[in-house]
């Protein structure tokens, strides 16, 4: 079986055995996308990049305790947020990156129209996601951009699907009406 069709619970009892590869698939599966989350909620690559590693340190240090009915990327992305924000409570401020620096939406075949509609679009979203509340921004970050579904949200964050639910109907709702502000 090739590295990219095993499921993480497999590579997690591997690197529980021992085996330090098994770890680095995982590191190479999630590291993108955990270094984009944080690089919004910290605003500086370097510091996300600090805390993708630190993320991934602790994760291998917390192996143990990881549960097999824990999915292990929302497990990751909890340590990663924590690990944030005790950076952002330390430094007294809570910011979120432009999408221009972390967002890889546009494939290199897009076609110039495509490309330039992307980033228009995606210039609109980061003016109105500027004027949301960190709750808000975070929560649709996860859903719209991350791609994380109520449930893996809802355990990154440590909600109920239910808060999860209304809190994303809010942020869009929130969204919507800056959308409108800037019309």
């Amino acid at each position: 079986m090739e590295e990219s069709e095993r499921p993480d619970p497999e590579w997690v009892r591997s690197a529980l055995a021992g085996d330090r590869t098994a770890f680095a698939v995982l590191v190479r599966r999630h590291q993108r996308a955990l270094h984009r989350y944080l690089v919004r909620m910290v605003g500086s690559s370097d510091e996300a990049l600090e805390l993708t590693q630190d993320a991934f340190v602790r994760a291998w240090q917390a192996l143990p305790q990881w549960s097999p009915e824990a999915e292990f990327r929302t497990w990751l992305f909890r340590i990663g947020r924590n690990a944030a924000l005790d950076l952002l409570r330390r430094r007294g401020t809570v910011e979120f990156v432009p999408l221009d620096d972390a967002f890889e939406g546009v494939h290199a075949g897009a076609g110039p129209e495509q490309q330039a509609q992307t980033s228009q679009d995606l210039r609109r979203l980061e003016a109105g996601l500027a004027r949301l509340a960190t709750e808000h921004r975070e929560i649709l970050s996860l859903r719209e951009i991350e791609d994380m579904s109520y449930e893996e949200i809802g355990r990154v964050l440590a909600l109920s699907q239910g808060t999860v639910k209304s809190r994303l109907a809010r942020a869009r709702a929130a969204l919507i009406d800056q959308a409108g502000k800037d019309a």
